[in-house]
């Protein structure tokens, strides 16, 4: 049921508003000035706050100041007797929805409302798409330790070449968003950039995969299909975790790589590519080499400027900006007020054993927001993470 606040410093308006908004099947809860109004706002998830504008204690500017300033998105519409064109300007311009006088008119009220909510549903639909659209797209790397300052630092001077880079590094750590940031940053950035996860594709299905294949190379091509190198012409192609690529696949790679040819599955036409190609594995290739599991020549010609992505663990000085970083980002997908970490939450952090690197954080940050009040402290992270013993 939709839930509506509102504040306003005279008893007979805040019981008017209420008895009417629940005739009208709203849940309903009121404060008689701003600085309660804020502290409901900031422990309860409101769909609509009807807030007055001249208030003891704390005004309703301050209180839309604050709500702002909290990333809270629920619509405040102001409602004042002492209303002119500049205070509305003023208080839209802040951020409300809207501006409503007194007294107030019972019928433009309500549209006002169910404008707003409709207009708050409408936002939320706009984000999730962009989220879905955006989703595995480019973000900055979050970090200023010494070895993520020279990671930056690296790709701001290979981006714009079209040399090829091995990036390595653990599980989670963030190799595929190193990867995305050399594309982003190249003279490639307007066309595609092409992921390949090499471990997630069956060994008998990788190389129709990379090459495409023709109608009829084996028993399910019921037609042409272009693999993902002629879908990345032009652009990037990231070949994560390629440790685990097939001895044939390499093979084919790597004249891919020598000659800017492919040739598809079940076909004998060559087709030249034009296409960057950025490597990723968490696996110690050289002990691949050595094992008969890599080929040391494609290996060579990866490998052209090397980059390693450090684990958190080694990079414990990043985790209070990865923290906020995350806060911000969970609190924001799941509609709620911006919650805080204090000193002894950042301290546990730190004493975590993160085997799962950044992703791992990202999750206890995410298990963090959902189970625990505004502010999470060092309690919170030993009960919901898994400190060292």
């Amino acid at each position: 049921m939709t839930k509506i606040l509102v504040i306003d410093d005279e008893r007979p308006i805040r019981s008017t508003l209420k008895e009417i908004l629940e005739f009208e099947k709203f849940t309903v809860e009121t404060a008689e000035d701003g600085k309660v109004g804020l502290d409901l706002i900031l422990k309860n998830k409101y769909d609509l706050i009807l807030c007055d504008i001249k208030m003891p204690k704390m005004d309703g500017m301050e209180v839309l100041d604050k709500v702002v300033e909290n990333n809270i998105e629920t619509p405040v519409v102001m409602i004042s007797g002492h209303g002119n064109v500049e205070t509305a300007v003023e208080a839209i311009k802040k951020g409300a929805y809207d501006f409503i006088q007194k007294p107030l008119d019972l019928n433009r009220t309500l549209v006002t409302l169910r404008n707003a909510l409709d207009n708050k549903e409408v936002i939320q639909e706009v984000k999730k798409l962009k989220r879905k659209v955006s989703k595995g797209k480019v973000t900055d790397i979050i970090g200023e330790s010494e070895a993520i300052s020279a990671i930056k630092e690296m790709i701001e001077k290979v981006a714009p070449s079209d040399a090829r880079v091995l990036i390595t590094g653990g599980n989670g750590s963030g190799k595929e968003l190193v990867a995305r940031q050399l594309h982003e940053k190249s003279t490639r950035e307007k066309a595609p950039f092409v992921e390949v996860n090499c471990a997630a594709i069956p060994s008998e299905l990788i190389e129709s995969e990379l090459f495409g294949h023709e109608k009829g190379a084996f028993t399910s091509a019921h037609k042409q299909r272009p693999g993902k190198f002629e879908t990345a012409n032009g652009g990037t192609i990231f070949l994560d975790e390629i440790g685990d690529m097939s001895a044939s696949a390499q093979a084919k790679v790597l004249r891919a790589l020598q000659e800017s040819k492919i040739t598809r599955v079940g076909g004998d036409k060559e087709i030249k590519v034009d296409v960057r190609v950025l490597a990723a594995t968490n696996k110690n290739l050289r002990k691949e080499i050595e094992e008969g599991n890599f080929r040391e020549d494609l290996y060579h010609r990866l490998n052209v400027i090397p980059i390693h992505v450090p684990s958190l663990n080694d990079r414990k000085d990043d985790i209070p900006i990865l923290a906020k970083h995350f806060l911000a980002i969970i609190c924001e997908d799941q509609g709620l007020p911006l919650k805080e970490i204090d000193e002894s939450g950042i301290t546990a952090l730190k004493d975590v054993n993160w085997t799962g690197n950044i992703r791992e954080l990202r999750n206890i940050i995410e298990r963090l927001v959902i189970l625990c009040s505004d502010t999470i402290t060092g309690k919170d992270v030993s009960l919901y993470a898994n400190p060292k013993a």
